[in-house]
């Protein structure tokens, strides 16, 4: 094999091919490298002294099905700096790895269309290795996110498992990456976010984020100049939580059989927009029964669609006007879930009108979140909390199939 062949396919530069073998199904190149300045490899000072040769074998890239080891003989040098004896560096290989770059590379792109499993046993090594390739490449990318031009951001927490165990996301709403995984949920799992934001002299404008009291703790601690903006969906999933418990309240205290029926059958009706109720199923017709039996289960489900019209006004102004009267008139419904309700948006009016400074959600948020729990079936589980964390981080880059 001439010397090209082996720099233009495996990527060897500096060395010689000496002979070729075959061994175990596998091919076996003998190489050796050219005349070049020994040197330290780690100060790189000239100042060494031989102290014999370490016969290595690297796993290259394979020839068919075929595996190809680069066996070579590397000089270890005596550092009269350093005082300590080292293998000089191979330009094909990274210190410490059993494969070459070359190899590296290849795992990786095959690890862009298959499992780590289904790549280990293409490549006919162990799971340990394909995975410590991916983790290595990982850490190189998103190990050090870059947060100087973050401006709105998203923050949310997502279930990873079983025992009520959590992680804390922030999401870059511009670019869709995450750029930051807390260990479990609440404002300590953001503290080395914000010692983070810190170093990185970062100017956040505004968070998107639900209407949890220590988030907003946190963040006008550590981001007081930021915008705070409640995230709409989080809002009518916290009514409708609320309206699953009036109707379950009002299933109780009602003594007709037949106005129990009718509303033991509404609970999913209750929660639906009116637009994606099923025509086939008589689901419009079955909801309007109901609300015609039970008054304060009706005001309570027109003034959850009348709340939707809050996110589609105009204007900031348009907007607290409608806010304002929204609450008033759930003040006055004599609902005590709608009364209680009204007092909560009243306290966090600011958040909410903030929506018409900066249009921002946690939604793109959820949908990482989905592809995270999606990530996270595929490779049931993660043993190595580092590591997925690093997969977190670049989930953003998977657009058709997600490995594990």
């Amino acid at each position: 094999m001439s010397t090209s062949l082996l720099y233009h396919a495996f990527d060897v530069r500096g060395y010689e091919h000496i002979n070729t073998k075959f061994s175990g199904g596998a091919v076996i190149f003998t190489i050796l490298p050219k005349v070049f300045e020994l040197r330290c490899s780690s100060c790189r000072s000239l100042k060494v002294i031989r102290r014999g040769v370490v016969n290595r074998k690297f796993r290259s890239l394979p020839i068919g099905n075929k595996p190809v080891w680069l066996s070579v003989a590397i000089q270890r040098v005596e550092c009269l700096i350093c005082g300590l004896v080292r293998q000089v560096k191979t330009g094909f290989a990274d210190y410490r790895r059993s494969y070459t770059k070359a190899f590296e590379r290849y795992a990786l792109e095959l690890s862009r269309h298959m499992t780590i499993q289904d790549t280990a046993r293409h490549l006919g090594v162990s799971w340990d290795v394909i995975k410590d390739i991916q983790k290595r490449y990982l850490q190189k990318r998103f190990s050090r996110p870059k947060l100087k031009n973050l401006k709105e951001i998203a923050i949310d927490e997502i279930s990873i498992g079983k025992r009520h165990r959590y992680l804390t996301v922030v999401l870059d709403l511009k670019t869709g990456a995450v750029v930051f995984v807390g260990d479990g949920k609440g404002a300590d799992a953001l503290d080395p976010f914000w010692k983070q934001l810190k170093r990185s002299k970062s100017k956040i404008d505004a968070v998107a984020i639900d209407m949890s009291p220590a988030y907003i703790s946190a963040i006008i601690n550590n981001l007081p100049d930021a915008k705070i903006v409640f995230d709409h969906f989080h809002v009518i999933k916290m009514f409708n939580d609320k309206l699953s418990e009036l109707r379950r309240q009002l299933y109780h205290e009602v003594n007709d059989i037949l106005q129990k029926d009718v509303i033991k059958g509404t609970r999913w009706l209750l929660l639906k927009n009116p637009e994606n109720l099923d025509p086939d199923r008589n689901e419009h017709r079955r909801l309007t029964e109901a609300l015609e039996l039970n008054q304060p289960l009706a005001t309570a489900y027109y003034m959850k669609e009348d709340l939707r019209q809050f996110w589609k006004q105009p204007n900031r102004r348009s907007a607290a006007a409608f806010l304002f009267g929204w609450i008033n008139r759930a003040m006055s419904s004599g609902v005590r879930m709608l009364i209680q309700f009204a007092k909560t948006l009243a306290s966090h009016k600011t958040g909410l009108l903030s929506y018409y400074d900066y249009p921002i959600s946690t939604g793109p948020l959820e949908g990482t979140n989905n592809k995270i729990k999606t990530m996270q079936k595929q490779a049931y589980g993660f043993r190595d909390m580092e590591f997925f964390k690093l997969k977190i981080k670049a989930v953003h880059e998977a657009k058709y199939a997600l490995v594990g």
